[in-house]
């Protein structure tokens, strides 16, 4: 049997003399039984399996490489089909393109978007907490989401679909908006990752054609919480003073407030014990406020403390003796052409406690240094639970570096 087959190869693989063209014809293709392959052509090939089977094959050079492509079973193309295949995809590779990972592209089935967002919840609820939250994330999307875009196949969807689903509720509803649309783009860039879909997320600039919420809405504009980790890498790549950048990075990581951040001050830090004590009279609440400073954080005060020798402020501004402006974050985010506010990192800050964590509330209010308005409840809180508040802490730093293996050092 092999000599026979090796003998086929010798004949048929480097044929004598000019190359064939349509040396096949439907009564030869009958006769054939021996296995072997059989030339027609122009790299186009019919293959006889041991097992008497017949199928095509094409021998095309794809981008500077030889590559043998099949074009499906005799029973299903036939000799003229084959040969009007085999012309395409010659075609196709002489202009440059890979027509074998089209073929393959084409025959991918793509999810839609329900199914894409059934796959995320699943397969990410095994890593979240809080089990209120488990069933609020397909919920959201249930309700608002899939009457729209849920039978849409994932890789068809754009910006105006995602806009004909938060038209309705991004008034009326607007912090249920703002969950829908970051819901929404977890599974556009689970997508993307999964290779169902190419270019930007589609949520992206999608606020560009919704109305300004600020007027009827009291919150700050906040950039979703899982995009933040994109943000703290384009920031410390940005152009922005490093200063600047340091102290920017510093609010997010403690989610203070702006005024809270740039007014501080190098002796508030105890960098051995890791706490940041902000005083009194720089507080909303007008009480001290402990801060447990996680290792990021410790590092950033560290590089900040070398830049602003002889200065009265950790962060010091272009004239002596002045802290940086409260308008440099707000500079900072015109420039990287983001409309959210560095105050709106609190309320990222408090939406990743609740959704991601099964941290108590009182935790994460302490954290953000929100006064109690209970007064009974004031009354008998005397501390300021702060252990806990390190271990949450540490776990919004974990989230923030989530995409990077290491921690930035500076």
């Amino acid at each position: 049997m092999w000599g026979i087959l090796w003998g086929l190869k010798r004949t048929m693989v480097k044929p004598v003399g000019k190359h064939p063209e349509k040396a096949l014809s439907a009564l030869k293709i009958k006769q054939l039984t021996t296995p072997g392959r059989y030339t027609d052509g122009n790299g186009l090939y019919l293959i006889v399996d041991p097992s008497g089977a017949k199928r095509w094959m094409l021998r095309v050079t794809i981008q500077g490489k030889r590559t043998d492509m099949g074009l499906g079973s005799l029973l299903l193309v036939g000799l003229a089909e084959a040969r009007e295949k085999a012309q395409e995809y010659r075609k196709s590779a002489r202009q440059g393109d890979d027509p074998l990972a089209a073929k393959r592209q084409a025959k991918r089935v793509y999810p839609t978007f329900e199914r894409a967002a059934q796959t995320v919840h699943t397969e990410h609820k095994l890593a979240w907490k809080n089990d209120k939250h488990i069933q609020q994330w397909i919920n959201t999307l249930r309700e608002y989401a899939f009457p729209i875009i849920g039978d849409m196949r994932i890789d068809k969807i754009d910006t105006p679909d995602i806009l004909r689903v938060l038209s309705p509720i991004w008034l009326s509803k607007p912090e249920t908006a703002r969950r829908v649309r970051q819901r929404i783009s977890n599974v556009f860039d689970w997508a993307k990752v999964s290779g169902f879909r190419d270019g930007d997320n589609p949520v992206e600039g999608v606020t560009r054609g919704l109305p300004k919420q600020s007027k009827l809405v009291k919150h700050h504009e906040a950039l979703p919480f899982a995009e933040i980790p994109d943000f703290i890498v384009k920031l410390k790549a940005s152009n922005s003073n490093l200063i600047s950048k340091l102290a920017f990075e510093l609010l997010i990581l403690t989610a203070t407030r702006t005024s809270e951040t740039i007014f501080a001050k190098p002796n508030e830090f105890d960098l051995k014990k890791k706490v940041w004590v902000v005083p009194a009279e720089r507080m909303k609440t007008k009480r001290e406020h402990r801060i447990p400073l996680v290792d990021r954080a410790v590092k950033i005060v560290e590089e900040a403390q070398e830049l602003s020798l002889d200065t009265d402020y950790l962060f010091p501004g272009q004239k002596r003796g002045k802290p940086l402006s409260n308008m440099v974050f707000l500079k900072i985010l015109s420039t990287m052409e983001l409309d959210v506010t560095a105050h709106g990192f609190r309320s990222s800050f408090r939406d990743w406690a609740a959704e991601s964590t099964n941290h108590p509330r009182d935790v994460v209010e302490m954290a953000l240094a929100h006064a109690i308005a209970n007064k009974v409840e004031a009354a008998y809180r005397r501390g300021d639970l702060f252990e806990k508040r390190r271990e949450l802490m540490a776990e919004w730093e974990k989230h923030l570096f989530s995409k990077y293996p290491t921690l930035p050092n500076g």
